[in-house]
C-alpha cells in the first residue's frame, strides 16, 4: 500500500501476503506455526472466516454517518455561540482539542476502527467548526459574510471533494510513489510554515503574514487548498488497497475518519480564503 499524507490512513493495518495485516489467513499462520514448534497456534488477530469484508458500500455508509454526525454538532455549536458569543473561544479551543487528541489515540493506539472514537471525533470536530464558522462570518469578531459565507465553503470543500473523487477514478492523475512523496513532503512544508507563523506571531505582528488577509495569505491558503485536494487521491488510494485486501467491514470507520480529517481542514481552509475576501 502507498503511503498516504494522511496520518489515520498511514497507521491502519498494511497488507502482508496476500492477507490484511493481522487479519490474514490464519489457517496459513498455523501451518507454519506446526513445522516450526510442532503444533498448530491460532492467530488470536485473525478475520473470522464468517466475518463479512469491507465494501465500498460500507466505507460511503460510515463516511455519511460521521459527516451527519459532525454537521448536526457543528449546527447545535453555531446555535449556541450565536445566543451567547462567549461561548465561542471555549468551543474552539475545546473542540479543536479534543479532536486532535481523539484523532492521536486512533492513530498511534490503532484504534481507527472503534467507531466510538470516530463519532466522538466527529462531535467535538462539529463543535470546533461551528463556533469557528460564527467567528469568521459574524461582525462581532470582525467577520463578514455570515450564513452565505458559511454555504459558499460548503459548497466548495464538497465540490473539491468530488472533483478529485472524479479525477481518482477516471485514472485523470495516477497515484503514484513520486506523486506520493511529493504531496507528503508539500504537507509537511505546509505544517513546518504554520507552526512558524505562530511562533512569529508571539513577537511580530501578524506573524509572517501568512494569516492577515494579505496577498501571501490568500497564495498560502491556496497552497494548502491544494494540498488538501490531492491529498484526497492518496486517501482513495488507500481505501482502494484496503478493499482490495480484504479488510474487515469495521475497517471502513477507519476510512471515514480519515476522509473526515481531510475534509475538516479543506472546510477551515476554504472559509479562511472566502472572509479574506469579504473583509477587502
Amino acid at each position: 500500500m502507498r503511503t498516504t499524507s494522511n496520518p489515520v490512513f498511514r497507521n491502519l493495518p498494511k497488507q502482508e501476503g496476500g492477507g490484511y495485516a493481522t487479519f490474514g489467513s490464519a489457517t496459513a499462520g498455523a501451518a507454519q506455526a506446526t513445522q516450526q514448534f510442532g503444533q498448530p497456534q491460532v492467530d488470536p488477530w485473525a478475520r473470522p472466516t464468517d466475518q463479512r469484508t469491507m465494501t465500498i458500500d460500507d466505507v460511503v455508509t460510515k463516511t455519511g454517518i460521521t459527516l451527519g454526525v459532525l454537521a448536526v454538532s457543528a449546527l447545535i455549536s453555531y446555535v449556541l455561540v450565536n445566543s451567547n458569543v462567549g461561548l465561542a473561544a471555549p468551543f474552539v479551543i475545546g473542540g479543536g482539542l479534543i479532536g486532535l487528541v481523539l484523532v492521536l489515540v486512533a492513530t498511534f493506539g490503532r484504534k481507527m476502527d472503534n467507531p466510538a472514537i470516530v463519532l466522538a471525533y466527529a462531535v467535538a470536530e462539529g463543535v470546533f467548526l461551528g463556533a469557528l464558522s460564527f467567528m469568521f462570518t459574524d461582525i462581532t469578531f470582525g467577520g463578514a459574510g455570515g450564513a452565505t459565507l458559511i454555504a459558499q465553503a460548503i459548497l466548495g470543500t464538497f465540490g473539491v471533494f468530488f472533483g478529485m473523487l472524479v479525477v481518482y477514478r477516471t485514472g485523470a492523475i495516477r497515484v503514484t510513489p513520486r506523486l506520493t512523496r511529493m504531496i507528503v513532503g508539500a504537507l509537511v512544508g505546509v505544517l513546518i510554515l504554520a507552526l512558524g507563523n505562530i511562533i512569529a506571531s508571539f513577537f511580530i505582528d501578524g506573524g509572517l503574514g501568512l494569516r492577515d488577509g494579505g496577498p501571501l495569505a490568500i497564495i498560502f491558503s491556496l497552497v494548502c487548498i491544494g494540498i488538501a485536494a490531492f491529498s484526497f487521491l492518496l486517501d482513495f488510494d488507500s481505501a482502494d488497497q484496503l478493499i482490495r485486501a480484504q479488510a474487515p467491514e469495521k475497517a471502513a470507520w477507519g476510512v471515514a475518519l480519515g476522509l473526515t480529517v481531510t475534509l475538516v481542514w479543506l472546510y477551515v481552509e476554504i472559509l479562511r480564503l472566502l472572509s479574506y475576501f469579504q473583509n477587502d
